[in-house]
């Protein structure tokens, strides 16, 4: 009988990357659970549809040890214009062995090597998007609260829920706004979101629109898309309306006026990101009507 050496075990950073599919949702909810994360079901179930998930599996057989979302814009997926990553998660029995840097290397330097790159980075991961060659470009800032409306937030601006004749004119000012094409998240807004709603000027012409959609026991308003403070304030308030939940959105904090405003209706800052990218000097489209993203995973 021959008798073979002990088995070496498998170092944990030579794992194989897969591509994550909408039946993996149960094991990337459960692990933003395992990182003290709501599980937010809904909203991974938004984007591994709309984009590409990667996963390293748990070699315990306990599901993944590791996740990310790629959501790729512009009119060819394979060269995207911009690629958002966002959902950047280790479990915690596997954290601080290489894992995290492992995922990001692949998805940046092989599968979008030279592509524009954007994510919003918390304090603890920044450092490691830093030396995988991301800038710091902007910051969002995350509020969240009961939303107490006041007499006229929205008299001025004329507000009404979207109808199915309004999807094109919303991708083309989403488009403008935003700097590339995203059609393929903005057509799953109606069926993501609880509510949908348009802004018009006195003409009846879209200068605007904002989402309503569940995450857990709030409410996230995003995206945000407005000509000015007048037109945001006046979604925010019709939006709001439409539930009993708290409200959460992450607002670019160039928009101070937006958030004193928001702050003096209720809400209360809860974390600031780093607005961040990597082959690009910034976001592209049109900062000052952009207010808030769907969701900082995806941008």
């Amino acid at each position: 009988m021959i008798h073979s050496g002990p088995v070496t075990p498998r170092l944990l950073t030579d794992l194989p990357i897969r591509a994550l599919t909408p039946n993996d949702l149960r094991h990337c909810a459960d692990l933003s659970e395992d990182r003290g994360w709501p599980r937010e079901d809904h909203k991974w179930g938004l984007l591994l549809a709309a984009g590409n998930g990667y996963g390293i599996d748990a070699p315990d057989g306990r599901g993944l040890a590791a996740a990310c979302v790629v959501t790729r814009y512009g009119d060819t997926p394979a060269k995207p214009d911009l690629a958002a990553i966002g959902m950047v998660l280790v479990a915690d029995r596997y954290a601080r062995k290489g894992l995290g840097r492992r995922l990001m290397a692949h998805v940046c330097d092989d599968d979008l090597a030279g592509v524009p790159l954007t994510l919003h980075a918390t304090p603890n991961g920044r450092p490691l998007y830093e030396e995988l060659g991301f800038d710091t470009t902007g910051r969002a800032e995350m509020v969240r609260g009961p939303f107490r409306p006041e007499a006229g937030d929205h008299a001025a601006v004329p507000v009404r829920p979207a109808t199915a004749e309004d999807l094109a004119p919303i991708v083309r000012l989403d488009t403008e706004v935003f700097g590339t094409d995203r059609t393929h998240m903005i057509a799953r807004l109606p069926a993501f979101a609880d509510k949908v709603l348009v802004a018009e000027d006195g003409s009846g012409g879209l200068i605007g629109y904002a989402a309503l959609w569940p995450n857990m026991d709030t409410h996230v308003i995003g995206p945000l898309i407005a000509r000015d403070t007048a037109t945001a304030r006046a979604l925010v308030t019709a939006l709001a309306a439409t539930t009993e939940r708290p409200l959460r959105t992450d607002v670019d904090v160039r928009h101070e006026e937006l958030l004193a405003w928001l702050k003096e209706r209720g809400l209360e800052s809860l974390a600031f990101n780093a607005v961040m990218t990597r082959n690009i000097s910034g976001l592209p489209g049109d900062w000052t009507r952009r207010w808030a993203p769907l969701t900082v995973a995806a941008g």
